[in-house]
């Protein structure tokens, strides 16, 4: 069989993709184990789906750095476990972003390198992480000054 060779840096951008989806794919799928309450009933069936589709973008960024000839790792980068729900929500708000961010960048040198279906599966990967944040944000909304109201618990 014949691969495609890549750059060391489009390689690279694969594999920090491994780590973090198997981190969040972990994340996520304790937070939906974890979550309690009113709120942790509407976030649970959220989280596990959510864990799911990174599993699956794990997968595909393996298969496809193997075909690079590149060695998928098989270490998740830490992975935040506990608290309230609004401090989950919010990591992984963050993680969501930083999973943007690093895909925005991934894409930019699959392109240079012309490697086009490596393009294509980031850009595919990409619009399901946009997903994941925006919906993040919708559980935030609600829980978190300015939103509540005065006299009303918050999720702690």
């Amino acid at each position: 069989m014949v691969k495609f060779l890549a750059s060391e840096k489009l390689r690279d951008f694969l594999d920090k993709g491994i780590a973090r989806e198997l981190q969040v794919s972990i994340q996520y799928m304790w937070q939906h184990i974890q979550v309690t309450g009113t709120e942790g009933a509407v976030a649970e069936g959220i989280f596990r789906r959510i864990a799911i589709a990174e599993m699956k973008h794990a997968e595909r960024l393996a298969e496809r750095l193997d075909y690079l000839n590149g060695v998928p790792t098989t270490n998740p980068n830490p992975v935040f476990v506990g608290g309230s729900l609004i401090e989950m929500l919010k990591q992984d708000e963050q993680n969501e972003e930083e999973a943007i961010n690093l895909y925005k960048q991934a894409i930019q040198v699959a392109a240079q390198e012309g490697d086009y279906t490596t393009r294509r599966m980031l850009e595919e990967i990409l619009a399901e992480e946009e997903e994941h944040i925006n919906t993040f944000g919708k559980l935030l909304v609600g829980m978190t000054e300015p939103f509540t109201q005065p006299g009303t618990s918050k999720i702690e």
